[in-house]
């Protein structure tokens, strides 16, 4: 197999995957010896995991009109005397 980002020789590795839901493992996928890229179904799999998480942009304003505030004796400040 050619590799997808350099078009050089892929070879067959072993690597750990850290994020199994067994626990950790060891899997075959394929690297490139060029480039170091790794092609492999478990790695796929995590590859579109990240993607599909949805991207939450913060805003600039922040939104408290729902939140109760209760204000505790922590909230005040002594001057030293």
């Amino acid at each position: 197999m050619t590799c997808l980002r350099c078009r050089r020789l892929m070879i067959e590795d072993q690597f750990l995957d850290l994020e199994s839901p067994y626990g950790r493992m060891w899997v075959s996928s394929l690297r490139c010896v060029n480039c170091g890229h790794v092609h492999g179904s478990v790695i796929e799999q995590h590859r579109l995991a990240q993607q599909e998480k949805p991207l939450a942009l913060p805003s600039s304003e922040p939104d408290y009109q729902d939140d109760e505030v209760h204000l505790g004796a922590e909230s005040f400040i002594r001057r030293a005397t």
